[in-house]
């Protein structure tokens, strides 16, 4: 489910069912089993996650919350997004705000699923690649990030335990403040 909060002018350009429909095919592409909401919010709303979880205090774009273990066949966990960074960054990359967020989504899915572009060597990148042509999306968050060679990504994934939730992911565009 796809819950836009609080309501903004965005949503005029925006079209939930259509979002829905790309999470449940990327969901599906990425092999996610259990079902994944996503929040569509401001920049204050990521601030106050961010802070919360990560002890970061400053908007960013996505968020991940990957659910513990024995619930993920049912519930894969929640992705937070901003509307404000997104847009930022859409306008930034030359794309419209909906494909903006369906890089968002899939990033945010890739680390539901476990993959960590910050400990690993490549695969998350390579695999968001495949699945951002497959999806038929623009240039990716990981590639976006490590194109600038003026820019170092950063991000922290931390691992979700079995008793604690929610446990974040964050991933840094260029965009992000």
């Amino acid at each position: 489910m796809i819950t836009i909060e609080p309501p903004s002018s965005f949503e005029a350009v925006l079209s939930v069912p259509g979002l829905t429909r790309f999470l449940n095919r990327a969901r599906l592409a990425v092999g996610l089993r259990g079902a994944v909401d996503v929040l569509l919010a401001d920049d204050p709303t990521l601030r106050q996650l961010n802070k919360n979880f990560r002890s970061k205090d400053k908007p960013t774009d996505v968020l991940s919350f990957p659910a513990p273990t024995n619930f993920a066949s049912k519930h894969a966990g929640d992705l937070a997004i901003s509307l404000e960074t997104a847009a930022r960054q859409a306008a930034t990359h030359g794309h419209p705000l909906p494909d903006e967020i369906k890089i968002l989504i899939l990033h945010g899915l890739l680390h539901l699923s476990g993959e960590d572009h910050e400990t690993d060597n490549g695969e998350m990148a390579a695999r968001e690649a495949t699945l951002r042509r497959e999806l038929r999306l623009p240039t990716t968050l990981i590639e976006r990030t490590t194109a600038s060679p003026s820019k170092k990504p950063s991000s922290t994934t931390k691992k979700p335990s079995p008793r604690r939730i929610p446990s974040a992911t964050h991933s840094k565009t260029r965009g992000s403040r």
